[in-house]
């Protein structure tokens, strides 16, 4: 079920810990020894191709989606595969697979949104048991298998596995769900990184948190600039994210988009007619045209879709010689 992130999992610089983070620790504790028993339920089974594990530590966005993007883009434009495939779990859609996604004929409410956007960029395969999911690429001539999360998933091995980490939200409270954003204890979770990957600036000491053996790359979103919409009028920005006000930001503070409102909305929501009608009529009063992301777009009803703009983006990797150089011996 969509959800909004509680604001108090992520607590400014100096704050002490919320009373609601607080309260909700008996809960945590109780999450930690289901997620103990979880992991102890199935022995992760192998395939004879690398499965490289793109996952993070938090509910909520971290940048995953774009990162295994550029991951899979960069390992062809490298040769260190020829037909690299993705793997999820299809997280909002209703089809549990092993299925391959065909965006002319599956929606975001068969397959999920986030898988739609891989398969424009390589062949993307939705399944709730990873290994029945790696073996289907396999048999369809997969060479790699680059997971969209799933590092908390035991029933797969993983001959790699990189944790990405939002700079700007690190590991909020450090607390695990509810009272805080983890899935999982830090300390055993980072312990379990062959990579890091830290997007954007690192505003919240992420960094000083990380293993010092480990390697850690940096890597940046930047927009499209050939399909940006024009900045030559206001915007209501909407969106449902596990973070959206980042979104926000990055469209006024760093594409100087002129934003005179915006509405967050719960991490994948389905959107209704409804929430398009309200959104209008608030962007009507201040003049504005109505923008989100890409993700977003996917899950609004067809018929609501032609006014709305969306900001293509893509993720860059800082030092891509490194990354690659990092993939190749670990492999």
């Amino acid at each position: 079920m969509p959800h909004n992130t509680p604001s108090f999992w992520y607590p400014k610089q100096g704050e002490s810990l919320a009373v609601n983070a607080k309260l909700l620790k008996p809960l945590s504790w109780l999450y930690g020894v289901g997620f103990k028993v979880h992991q102890t339920m199935s022995a992760a089974k192998k395939v004879d191709i690398p499965v490289i594990c793109i996952g993070n530590l938090s509910a909520g966005g971290t940048g995953k989606t774009p990162t295994c993007i550029r991951f899979a883009e960069m390992v062809k434009e490298s040769g260190i595969a020829q037909n690299p495939f993705f793997l999820m779990r299809g997280y909002g859609g209703a089809e549990r697979g092993p299925i391959i996604v065909d965006p002319n004929a599956h929606s975001a409410w068969d397959v999920g949104d986030e898988s739609l956007i891989l398969a424009k960029h390589a062949p993307t395969i939705v399944s709730a048991d990873r290994f029945e999911g790696a073996r289907l690429g396999m048999s369809r001539g997969a060479d790699m298998i680059v997971m969209d999360d799933g590092l908390q998933n035991p029933g797969i091995h993983k001959d790699i596995k990189i944790i990405v980490v939002n700079g700007e939200m690190g590991f909020g409270n450090g607390l695990m769900m509810p009272a805080g954003p983890l899935r999982e204890p830090l300390q055993s979770g980072l312990a379990k990184a062959d990579a890091f990957f830290v997007i954007g600036e690192d505003k919240s000491g992420a960094r000083d948190l990380l293993p010092e053996d480990v390697p850690v790359f940096s890597a940046h979103l930047e927009a499209d600039q050939d399909h940006m919409p024009p900045k030559d009028q206001k915007y209501l920005a909407f969106a449902g994210l596990g973070y959206p006000q980042k979104f926000f930001d990055f469209l006024s503070h760093g594409l100087g988009y002129d934003i005179v409102a915006s509405e967050a909305f719960a991490d994948h929501c389905p959107y209704e007619s409804a929430d398009i009608a309200a959104l209008r009529e608030t962007a009507a009063k201040h003049g504005a045209a109505l923008i989100t992301t890409q993700k977003d777009y996917l899950r609004l009803p067809e018929d609501e879709r032609g006014d709305i703009v969306t900001l293509p983006v893509f993720m860059q990797f800082d030092d891509a010689d490194a990354v690659t150089a990092f993939l190749r011996e670990a492999l």
